[in-house]
């Protein structure tokens, strides 16, 4: 067997992953905790050093380019023909920073407050580098979000949306559906 930077097809099976499919690129650099929540579709490529953990639906024809971190302890969803530019950290859990918890992993649970939502990914949604997205938050379908973006909104479809917090600078054109 030939030694690639990606798994081959039969260690694919050794990842515990909940279901994969055709096509699927993963680095052997790239770090799953509890793949048996991870769901990966066809044609889908996952690069060097991204981090997978909690409940993930990956559909089909996706890039998560290196450095991705994925936390789904409140869901992700990535739709069909979506993708996650270099190091995007999506966050579907995260801790109040209000003050009126303490916060951190290693405190007990009784004195924080973990705030958990679904983070979707619409179809034909790109998501630019470095961008960070909070949970409960829903990118809608053909959305381009730019560069280092703090995504903590709903996002409308076919938009072009970016900054801090991130918000609709234009409409996108769908000229890219003519490919399908």
């Amino acid at each position: 067997m030939e030694t690639t930077s990606f798994y081959a097809e039969q260690e694919l099976a050794t990842l515990g992953l909940k279901s994969y499919g055709c096509n699927v690129l993963i680095s052997r650099n790239a770090k799953f905790y509890s793949p048996n929540t991870i769901s990966i579709g066809n044609n889908v490529r996952i690069d060097d050093f991204c981090v997978l953990s909690g409940n993930i639906i990956i559909k089909n024809n996706i890039h998560i380019a290196a450095y991705c971190a994925l936390y789904g302890g409140g869901n992700i969803i990535m739709e069909d023909n979506s993708g996650l530019s270099p190091r995007c950290t999506l966050l579907s859990a995260t801790d109040d920073f209000s003050g009126e918890y303490m916060v951190g992993a290693c405190v007990d649970m009784k004195y924080r407050n973990v705030i958990k939502g679904i983070i979707s990914i619409g179809k034909y949604a790109q998501i630019g580098a470095n961008s960070l997205v909070m949970p409960n938050v829903e990118i809608g379908e053909g959305v381009a979000v730019g560069a280092m973006s703090f995504v903590n909104r709903n996002l409308p479809e076919w938009s072009v949306c970016y900054g801090m917090p991130a918000r609709k600078i234009r409409c996108r054109e769908k000229k890219m559906l003519q490919f399908l």
